[in-house]
């Protein structure tokens, strides 16, 4: 079950969102490697609970060695994962002038720079897959809402609701809350974007 709260954008926010309502996920808690080994060993599983965390923490050791040796890793039904980089713009292979050339490392252009480090940061690109696809979600998802929001949706239909108990609530500015990483075509977090929806990762495959 997920529950969901109301936030509200702005009234001074220049965007056809001001003052408008839009929901936001409300969410419980982070879960750790720790606590899913945990609540794997609850499923009658003949592992136990630190078997279970040693393969985990070495299955996300794994995944991060594959992903920076330049390959792609499918995880069925969850996530596709993969290296991707924010690019410096270069405008030739080899400046003559400067005796520099195009160069596959990491690092920034000096001003004036023609050519030089041609990537900026490495990040990685988590696309959902199989039954964690946006159409799937959907489907089997069941939602509700925060006691604080049915409370106050009780307030607003003139009823005398009971002091609710939920902690979400809040205000959005005109362009939202971004909690990822942005440019190079990665987004990491589970951002909202200001408007109806939430961006919550490198997309579907």
């Amino acid at each position: 079950m997920i529950e969901l709260y109301l936030s509200k954008v702005t009234e001074t926010s220049e965007t056809e969102q001001a003052g408008k309502l839009y929901a936001r996920v409300s969410y419980k808690q982070t879960m750790s490697v720790q606590d899913m080994a945990h609540h794997m060993a609850e499923h009658n599983t003949m592992f136990s609970e630190g078997s279970i965390t040693g393969i985990l923490i070495d299955f996300v050791k794994c995944v991060r060695e594959m992903v920076l040796m330049g390959n792609t890793v499918k995880i069925d039904n969850l996530a596709i994962f993969k290296a991707t980089v924010e690019a410096n713009g270069l405008e030739m292979l080899y400046d003559a002038v400067a005796d520099k050339v195009a160069s596959a490392s990491i690092g920034t252009l000096k001003e004036g720079d023609k050519t030089g480090p041609a990537v900026k940061v490495v990040k990685l690109l988590a696309q959902s897959t199989g039954e964690f696809t946006r159409d799937e979600l959907t489907k089997d998802v069941k939602l509700s809402w925060t006691d604080k929001t049915k409370a106050e949706i009780a307030a607003a239909k003139g009823e005398n609701p009971s002091a609710g108990t939920g902690t979400d609530s809040g205000t959005d500015n005109g362009g939202g809350t971004n909690q990822g990483d942005n440019g190079g075509g990665t987004n990491q977090g589970g951002d909202d974007n200001g408007g109806g929806d939430e961006n919550t990762g490198g997309g579907d495959q």
